[in-house]
């Protein structure tokens, strides 16, 4: 049997860095509790914003939350006010759970700048023309080619597997251009899972995209 292993976790450490990024003595199980929660979230209430990764930075006195997003405008909104309103419901949705919040909790919003060449963004763009009931093939051919002409992208490949077309019986279908090879650690490949939600079901996306190797002269 072949093993599968998560290309972001293969390269922990190598390459990436983790995506919580904290340390506890006492309240492990509390601060992993909030992760969850927060992820969850802001999963379902910034769905449609198009977000990469959210991040999370604790130390005693502070709880920092970093969300990565190609359209940042659409979360803050006019002076700031949806930034706001959001932490306020995060925080309130926090405290129902009883989860400890330090004193100071700060929402910063960071823009992707090559949202094309980002895994996650990519494959909530394919959901979108899933669930707007545009031919499967016709958008993966479309986003495949879009992802190909973003900069320093050298290969890619979509995978969706599902009740395509409204089918009665699942079935899959992937696309791929260039190389991407998961095994080689220096390769800085990214991946992201995501899942259009149609009437008759969810279809699930699983998008790779090759960057390029990074060695260690590139990292200093």
């Amino acid at each position: 049997m072949s093993k599968v292993v998560h290309p972001y976790a293969h390269r922990l450490v190598i390459l990436r860095g983790w995506k919580s990024r904290w340390f506890a003595d006492k309240n492990y199980a509390s601060n992993l509790a909030g992760d969850v929660l927060i992820r969850r979230f802001l999963d379902k209430k910034l769905r449609g914003m198009y977000i990469s990764t959210v991040d999370i930075e604790r130390n005693n006195k502070s709880l920092k939350i970093l969300v990565h997003t190609s359209r940042p405008g659409m979360i803050i909104g006019r002076s700031g006010e949806g930034a706001a309103k959001l932490k306020a419901e995060l925080l309130k949705s926090l405290s129902k759970s009883k989860i400890n919040l330090p004193e100071e909790v700060k929402f910063d919003i960071i823009e992707v700048t090559n949202p094309d060449a980002d895994a996650a963004i990519v494959a909530y763009g394919i959901a979108e023309g899933l669930e707007k009931r545009l031919p499967y093939r016709r958008v993966l051919k479309q986003m495949i080619e879009k992802v190909m002409a973003a900069r320093g992208v050298k290969g890619a490949r979509i995978f969706i597997g599902g009740r395509l077309g409204g089918a009665e019986i699942a079935r899959t279908e992937q696309i791929k251009k260039g190389s991407i090879p998961l095994q080689t650690f220096r390769a800085d490949v990214d991946f992201a899972r995501e899942k259009a939600h149609m009437t008759y079901g969810d279809i699930g996306i699983k998008v790779w995209i090759y960057r390029g190797e990074i060695f260690n002269e590139d990292k200093k």
